[in-house]
């Protein structure tokens, strides 16, 4: 071989080294998530679904890009997020929440969808939770059961508990069902229910009929959108010495009489886990929805102590956790 031959094959040699090296880095999967709430509201995500990521080992930033989007409390917002993310062309979308996870199925019909919905099939999100049939699978929280039993909750806990006030978002189904199905048991219960609009335009009025001297319980149903307002209702109840039950573990530790509710910890981890699974060649349509069965009760007996009220002992056997 001539040397201006050989000088020149090495120098082709050099140059197509490096842009085989380009082409052989592996390409890092994109996931994206939309919050209807407010940035650091989403306690069980941060901590459940990053834990879930991490344990197949997902470093977000490095094998994972995690592309968060937050509503700030105006839900109006979420479809504009979500066709955001749909243009960074991401692999995986994460919808807490019916409203949040409807709207993606609006917009997107091949995306893969991760949602946490309370009845996936009665949203139509799903054909069914063995068989999604679509672009769409998660997780159930089944919070349409709950309604009744945050009645029976609060009414075992004050029993001279009469007119309760529901906070609801009328354009979730999910708590559309909770309402419906807490106004059939109330009357067998004893009580009287008033429901409040969490509604952008009708929350101040909602929160200044919850002053009024009429009522005297409280339930907050789970739609994502009542999270930020949740230390405001607990400031409410205490100052109007109303027993209130409600949707999040963590409404017990900042002083709410009482929560009921799925395990949002679990949850997120088990999300992260259909986001996995996707990543790695698995089509929605094959993944059945999973429901939850792991229920948690948590009662503060001090904010009890201040409202007056002696916890049965039979209620205290049945709680997760009891705050003194």
């Amino acid at each position: 071989m001539k040397r201006r031959d050989f000088v020149t094959l090495l120098g082709a040699a050099m140059v197509a080294l490096p842009l085989a090296a380009h082409a052989q880095q592996p390409v890092v999967p994109r996931v994206g998530y939309v919050w209807s709430g407010v940035r650091g509201t989403d306690v069980y995500y941060q901590t459940g679904f990053r834990q879930g990521l991490a344990d197949p080992g997902y470093v977000v930033g490095r094998n994972l890009l995690l592309e968060e989007r937050y509503a700030e409390g105006k839900p109006e917002r979420v479809p504009a997020l979500i066709a955001e993310l749909l243009t960074l062309k991401v692999d995986v979308l994460v919808t807490p929440g019916t409203p949040a996870s409807q709207a993606a199925q609006r917009a997107t019909s091949t995306v893969p969808i991760v949602c946490m919905s309370g009845d996936p099939v009665g949203a139509g999100l799903v054909a069914s939770l063995a068989r999604p049939g679509g672009n769409i699978t998660g997780l159930s929280q089944l919070s349409g059961d709950y309604g009744v039993k945050w009645l029976e909750l609060l009414k075992e806990a004050a029993p001279k508990v009469h007119r309760v006030a529901v906070l609801w978002n009328p354009d979730n189904p999910t708590t559309a069902n909770q309402v419906e199905l807490m106004q059939k048991a109330a009357p067998g219960l004893g009580l009287e229910l008033t429901a409040l609009s969490v509604r952008l335009a009708e929350i101040d009025n909602s929160f200044a009929a919850l002053g009024e001297s009429g009522l005297d319980g409280l339930v907050v149903t789970d739609d994502p959108s009542l999270i930020p307002l949740v230390p405001r209702v607990i400031a409410l109840t205490a100052e109007r010495r109303m027993p209130a039950i409600y949707p999040f573990r963590d409404s017990t530790q900042r002083g709410g009489l009482m929560s009921y509710s799925a395990n949002l910890f679990k949850l997120w981890q088990r999300a992260a886990g259909y986001v996995d699974r996707i990543l790695k060649g698995a089509r929605p349509a094959e993944l059945p929805v999973q429901q939850t069965t792991d229920v948690t009760l948590n009662i503060n007996l001090k904010t009890a102590k201040a409202l007056g009220l002696d916890i049965p002992i039979t209620l205290l056997a049945g709680a997760d956790e009891v705050i003194e």
